[in-house]
């Protein structure tokens, strides 16, 4: 605890708290959006780095919950259906990792920023991508690399894969279990990218670990009430919150 707390003041810590939670409860109602909600949450008031950091534990075992839940039979036919996109993404995530130290903040702000404002304004005015001849290499290999490209360097890399998934009309539950198995495996990629990097690091790591809690506790309450919900509505109020605070960071990219 002393050396999250040399690292975060403890307003901060239990600020961070409150947004793993709200996280993992969204993630396990809707399947998606914790690194995305974590890293617009913790990113407006902590340095990107720590918020970057700070995401990948929970994300790693969120999603492997999520992969798994299906069983290891189905999450292996998953992997193997989308392994071009995976593999793409994978590739392009372990080299773009490493800008992060590189890049000065105000960039990487933005581009943490403006990918997921991007999605937030273009699934909010209805536009739903539509490939008429399904599964597509090609798309999987150009939008794969994009995702993984973005996710290196912000932790997320949700909004390309959730776009093609709907593109190409993918079941629920296989939708839901793909983006387990894509989201864990990018997740585990990216703590050993980052901790070549160094943003994971001997002091980050019990930050993200202390995060997994109320991310976990979080994603089980909202698995609970998955049922119980109207899930286009509370889409459409998570949109809105992710908006607000993607706005939020690109007004600190540009404004300061």
């Amino acid at each position: 605890m002393d050396t999250i707390l040399s690292l975060i003041p403890p307003s901060l810590l239990v600020l961070s708290f409150a947004v793993a939670a709200v996280a993992g409860l969204i993630k396990g109602m809707v399947g998606f959006a914790l690194p995305m909600i974590l890293i617009s949450g913790l990113g407006s008031f902590l340095s990107p780095e720590v918020a970057l950091a700070g995401l990948i534990l929970p994300a790693l075992i969120s999603n492997t919950v999520q992969a798994l839940q299906h069983g290891v039979g189905a999450a292996l036919a998953s992997l193997k259906r989308f392994r071009v996109f995976l593999g793409a993404g994978l590739i392009c995530l372990l080299l773009s990792s490493q800008l992060v130290r590189v890049l000065p903040v105000p960039v990487l702000l933005a581009m943490i920023g403006g990918p997921v404002a991007l999605f937030c304004i273009m699934q909010l005015a209805g536009w739903r991508p539509h490939l008429k001849n399904g599964q597509n290499r090609l798309a999987e290999l150009g939008i794969g690399s994009v995702a993984g490209f973005i996710g290196g360097m912000s932790g997320v890399w949700g909004p390309p894969m959730v776009a093609y998934l709907t593109a190409i009309e993918t079941e629920k539950r296989e939708q839901i279990r793909v983006q387990g198995v894509a989201y864990g495996l990018g997740a585990l990629s990216l703590t050993g990218a980052h901790t070549v990097s160094g943003v994971l690091n001997a002091q980050t790591v019990w930050f993200s670990a202390a995060l997994v809690v109320p991310s976990m506790l979080g994603m089980w309450i909202g698995m609970k009430v998955h049922d119980r919900i109207d899930q286009a509505a509370f889409r459409k109020i998570t949109l809105w919150v992710l908006l607000i605070a993607a706005l939020n960071l690109l007004r600190r990219a540009f404004l300061g």
